[in-house]
């Protein structure tokens, strides 16, 4: 099982989200990195697609776990990832490969949207806090 968790939305630092500051303790974090997926903004968080590593990528945050177990069962509550009712799920977890900003790559969770986009605006980006940042002028 891979240690290592990667954050795009509003699990990042910055937010401070209670769900997120209850497993805090159990975070170090490792470097900014990529992931190949489309980012999209469903309003009060957003959502990532997987998506060929070519044409799409997602910024964000990998940390590494010290009791993996423990934090993915909190992390999947959160994300409302149910893993023995994937197709009941919010989110899936998946393994992903991940380019670290130093060009490494490692293989790390992250959460993957499994409802209807709808009418989600697409994060073009794909960086969750330029985007908010470039809605607040």
């Amino acid at each position: 099982m891979s240690h290592l968790i990667f954050f795009y939305g509003t699990l990042m630092a910055p937010f401070n989200r209670p769900g997120r500051i209850r497993v805090d303790s159990q975070l170090m974090f490792k470097g900014h990195g990529s992931i190949g997926a489309a980012l999209f903004d469903l309003g009060l968080y957003p959502a990532a697609v997987p998506a060929d590593h070519d044409t799409a990528r997602v910024r964000g945050e990998v940390h590494e776990m010290a009791n993996a177990a423990v934090v993915l069962q909190v992390l999947d509550e959160i994300e409302g990832y149910r893993p023995a009712e994937p197709d009941e799920s919010l989110y899936s977890r998946r393994l992903t490969p991940v380019t670290l900003d130093d060009g490494r790559m490692v293989d790390a969770w992250a959460y993957f949207y499994d409802a209807r986009l709808e009418h989600a605006e697409r994060i073009d980006s794909g960086d969750y806090l330029q985007y908010l940042k470039g809605r607040q002028r």
